[in-house]
């Protein structure tokens, strides 16, 4: 499964309003609200808070992966946030974010969850990736990003 199979243009905002971390969360946790793929949205979106409870998930370099698993969905579900401006998010490395991947899965679904965790952080660790996909201008430009990037990892 890669990335571009479960993100696509809908789910993506090109400008997130929140400049907080937990207002930026529930933006891209929105636009599932009236997903089919959902079956419960509150346990959805408890899932993605409570893990967010545990420890942070920006990760640095101005990234973040929000993330959850719940019987809530039918599958796996991603979203992709960007924001010219800082986001405070209690990052490990200190520093706000930019750019905020979302993923949902399933319970029964981990390994494919964690694989999908692994090649989005591997994407995101490249400088030169993550200032393109700050620098687009529309959700299309970001998905094209992600496709041409995503060209350079087998199937996972």
């Amino acid at each position: 499964m890669k990335v571009t199979d479960i993100l696509t243009e809908n789910f993506i905002i090109v400008e997130l309003r929140s400049n907080q971390k937990i207002g930026a969360i529930n933006e891209l946790l929105e636009l599932f609200n009236s997903d089919d793929r959902v079956l419960d949205f509150e346990k959805m979106k408890v899932s993605v808070l409570e893990r967010e409870k545990i420890m942070s998930t920006g990760v640095g370099k101005g990234f973040a992966i929000p993330h959850g698993k719940t019987s809530g969905v039918k599958e796996i579900l991603a979203a992709f946030g960007k924001s010219t401006k800082p986001i405070e998010y209690d990052s490990l490395d200190g520093k706000p974010v930019q750019l905020i991947f979302l993923l949902i899965g399933r319970e029964n679904m981990v390994s494919a969850h964690i694989k999908l965790l692994s090649r989005i952080s591997r994407m995101m660790n490249k400088d030169e990736f993550r200032q393109k996909l700050i620098d687009a201008k529309s959700n299309a430009e970001i998905l094209d990003y992600f496709r041409l990037e995503e060209k350079n990892y087998f199937d996972v």
